[in-house]
């Protein structure tokens, strides 16, 4: 919104600022930063008061969670207000890749605030049902595949691109659209698999969100994609600010999330944060990088289908219990212990992801 003070400078002056994409990116994480010290203490009280019991945990969950009963969830609000905040703020608003994900981060929020909300008021781990969450999910997906479909450039609409590849571009064609859902809803859900421990999720998030915000901004910079040899998708650079104004509400709510947390980000968090991160891959023509960058969540995700497969098929288990970083606390490990080691695996991750825009 503020972008409009550009308008107001000669040249050479302090609103001449607000034309680059970097200053106003930078403006956009301590907003959002800021936002989440102010607001994060006061929300997490009401949610404490209104929640009473907190949120469910499971009976068949690690032992060690029980200690964790009465902490409130639905703490994503605190990350997606900062967000919303900052971005409407700092970004350019004429920017219909900006629109698209924030279409998708809001209708996953709402999708995850239903499911929470439905939890903690019966005070069961049961919320809304899987069928409904995923035809919602995949309306919402379908609407910002097709929309992106719609702003590409000619030569890249229907494309997939390949990484370390470039000069390779996969069409397919209106087949485009079902692929763009299925990295939204595919990202989406493995999220909201990853946040079972303190502090688990939200950092590699932000360390994904960061990676591709750096492609998005890159991207958008055709000075940049000739020097690399990658598809330039005009418009991607205003991601960047969206980008910045996460990873500043992230760390907010990774102020009261750390271990032991004061609260949970719940699916209102996680189910919004990993739509942005599906919506952000398929606007920049990214979305074979999301899961090299986002391979922890990819691990995750595929722990419990390769659990709930075989238990099916065999009447046993893989691991001890799924998802994956479960199976390690039922070895014994810490959980500061897996969070960290977790985190540290999301960022090799990230700069493997980021090596492919050079490599060749």
């Amino acid at each position: 919104m503020l972008y409009w003070l550009s308008g107001l400078s000669e040249g050479g002056d302090l609103f001449n600022l607000f034309r680059y994409i970097t200053f106003r990116a930078g403006a956009a994480f301590f907003t959002a930063l800021i936002f989440g010290f102010i607001f994060g203490r006061p929300l997490i009280n009401y949610l404490r008061r209104t929640q009473k019991k907190g949120q469910p945990i499971r009976d068949d969950g690690p032992e060690g969670h029980f200690v964790k009963a009465g902490t409130p969830t639905m703490g994503g609000i605190l990350i997606l207000s900062a967000l919303f905040f900052s971005t409407l703020l700092w970004a350019r608003l004429d920017n219909g890749y900006v629109w698209i994900v924030l279409l998708v981060t809001a209708g996953y929020a709402a999708i995850g605030f239903a499911d929470d909300y439905a939890k903690v008021s019966k005070h069961s781990s049961k919320g809304v049902s899987g069928r409904k969450r995923m035809a919602m999910g995949l309306a919402l997906a379908f609407l910002a595949s097709a929309w992106a479909m719609w702003l590409h450039p000619a030569d890249l609409s229907g494309q997939v691109a390949l990484p370390v590849f470039k000069d390779v571009l996969v069409n397919l064609w209106y087949f485009f659209i079902p692929f763009g859902m299925l990295v939204i809803v595919g990202s989406a859900n493995a999220v909201n698999l990853t946040d079972g421990l303190d502090g688990l999720a939200i950092m590699p998030v932000m360390i994904a969100a960061g990676t591709l915000g750096v492609i998005a901004y890159t991207v958008g910079r055709v000075d940049f994609t000739d020097y690399l040899g990658v598809h330039h998708v005009p418009g991607t650079g205003e991601i960047l600010i969206f980008v910045s104004a996460l990873i500043g509400g992230g760390l907010g709510f990774l102020w009261y999330n750390a271990p032991p947390a004061a609260v949970f980000m719940g699916d209102t968090g996680s189910l919004a944060l990993g739509g942005a991160l599906g919506a952000i891959a398929v606007v920049t023509k990214h979305e074979i990088v999301l899961a090299i960058v986002g391979g922890l969540f990819v691990v995750e995700a595929l722990s419990v289908i390769i659990q709930v497969a075989y238990f099916k098929r065999t009447g046993r288990r893989v691991f001890l219990m799924a998802p994956i970083h479960h199976h390690f606390e039922k070895k014994g490990w810490a959980e500061p212990q897996i969070v960290i080691r977790f985190w540290i695996i999301s960022l090799i991750l990230a700069l493997i992801g980021l090596a492919t825009l050079k490599l060749r």
